[in-house]
C-alpha cells in the first residue's frame, strides 16, 4: 500500500458537490476517499487516456 501524501487541488464547485454525492451515496469517509477513487479508476482505463484528456469536455466554458 502506498503512502497518503497530502496536496491541494483547485476545482469548481459543482465539482466538489459531485464529491460529496458520492461520499454520501457511497457511504465514503470523506471526499479524499471519493477522489483517490476516481483517480485509481482512471489508471485502470491507461488505454482509454486518450479519449479522457484528449477529448474536450469544458462544462465551464460556455
Amino acid at each position: 500500500m502506498s503512502e497518503k501524501k497530502d496536496t491541494t487541488f483547485e476545482i469548481y464547485s459543482d465539482s466538489e458537490k459531485m464529491l460529496e454525492q458520492i461520499v454520501d451515496k457511497y457511504d465514503l469517509p470523506d471526499q479524499s476517499k471519493a477522489l483517490r477513487c476516481l483517480l485509481n479508476y482512471v489508471e485502470e482505463k491507461e488505454s482509454e487516456w486518450d479519449d479522457i484528456f484528449d477529448t474536450i469536455r469544458c462544462n465551464k466554458c460556455g
